[in-house]
């Protein structure tokens, strides 16, 4: 596999696997269910209806060419039926509730979808005779944040001060206690878990997120607020985790027991900025658009300020890198969103486009 450039072993091993991709009607699930389609994958997902209008899941058209299945992954029957029919080799289990405000609204979701939920996911692998690999997705929030300088490693322990970050702490406990009773022996399915910093790219709309709070505010021409705009994140464009879920879920099958881990999957060290330094560098990109820095309330819920991830373990044993620089992040998000604020129709074209180009970086 070594011998091949990375995307020619990619295109060559998703060509015509079943894969199941649960969450595929979310921004990550639908960019990731696209690219497996372009790869030639038979593609299944399994995820609520899409919470938002417009979204990426219908904007490129992604129910022509797979199995879409709209449903929650907390009815362990529905989760079972799915997982039996579609036969899938591969699952990447994306489903989740993905927001830390939203979380404290309704912890009882949040827990009962990202950790109950994972569990009906991995329970309907362990019964599925044609699953070979399985990869969770967590999240950099599943650390313990201790608002350190230093990039979290896998190694570190599990936490989370808010409903959200706790349940992808569970989730993480959750994934190894059914890897170490159900997928670590000889012959089993492998299973793994992958925790990715704060993704950005087209067609995400979700509520409270940076990029889609920006992209509402200039398309109603309305001053952007900034809520906390000195804390700290990992930012990536959404292919750079992706091409890691793909990478991983590749050598997992061929090697279930080696790569059967959590994996950190972040930007690189100087990639890691302030929340006012991306919005400022979005808005030029995009060309319009004006922000308003505000102070942290004392009052609100509580968010981290300081996040990083030590990614040197996937760098050295998957031969995963970042690609894209904090500017190319920056410049294929606001490109995405340009086409689809002035030329409607052409969202899938640019999407497919960016995943093309940015694959055959993958060398």
């Amino acid at each position: 596999m070594e011998s091949l450039a990375l995307n020619q072993a990619i295109a060559g091993f998703y060509s015509g696997k079943r894969v199941l991709v649960t969450g595929h009607t979310g921004f990550k699930g639908a960019w990731l269910a696209r690219w497996l389609q372009l790869l030639g994958a038979e593609v299944s997902g399994l995820a609520l209806t899409p919470s938002y209008s417009p979204n990426l899941f219908e904007l490129v058209d992604l129910p022509q060419g797979m199995a879409s299945h709209i449903g929650d992954i907390r009815d362990a029957s529905l989760v079972q039926r799915i997982v039996g029919e579609s036969k899938p080799e591969l699952v990447l289990h994306l489903a989740a509730q993905p927001l830390v405000r939203r979380s404290y609204r309704d912890p009882l979701e949040t827990f009962g979808s990202n950790v109950m939920g994972t569990a009906h996911v991995l329970e309907a692998c362990r019964l599925a005779d044609s699953v070979r690999a399985v990869v969770v997705v967590t999240s950099d929030k599943c650390y313990e944040n201790r608002e350190w300088i230093w990039g979290y490693r896998e190694v570190d322990p599990m936490g989370g001060a808010d409903p959200y970050s706790a349940s992808k702490g569970c989730t993480e406990l959750v994934t190894a206690a059914y890897r170490r009773s159900f997928f670590s022996a000889e012959g089993c399915a492998g299973l793994a878990s992958a925790r990715a910093g704060n993704v950005i790219g087209g067609g995400d709309w979700s509520e409270d997120r940076l990029v889609p709070d920006m992209i509402r505010g200039i398309s109603a021409d309305q001053e952007i607020l900034i809520r906390n705009p000195a804390s700290t994140r990992p930012w990536q464009h959404v292919l750079e985790p992706l091409a890691g879920y793909l990478q991983l879920g590749m050598r997992l099958h061929a090697e279930p027991i080696r790569y059967g881990e959590g994996w950190n999957f972040g930007p690189s060290d100087g990639d890691t900025m302030p929340v006012r330094l991306l919005a400022e560098r979005f808005v030029e990109a995009i060309g319009k658009g004006r922000l308003k820095l505000g102070t942290p309330d004392p009052s609100a819920p509580h968010e981290a300020k300081l996040l990083a991830l030590d990614c040197r373990k996937a760098r050295e044993f998957l031969g995963w890198a970042p690609r894209l620089d904090a500017a190319a992040c920056v410049r294929l998000t606001a490109e995405w969103y340009q086409a689809h604020l002035l030329a409607p129709g052409t969202e899938q074209a640019t999407l497919d486009r960016q995943i093309r180009d940015y694959q055959a970086l993958l060398v």
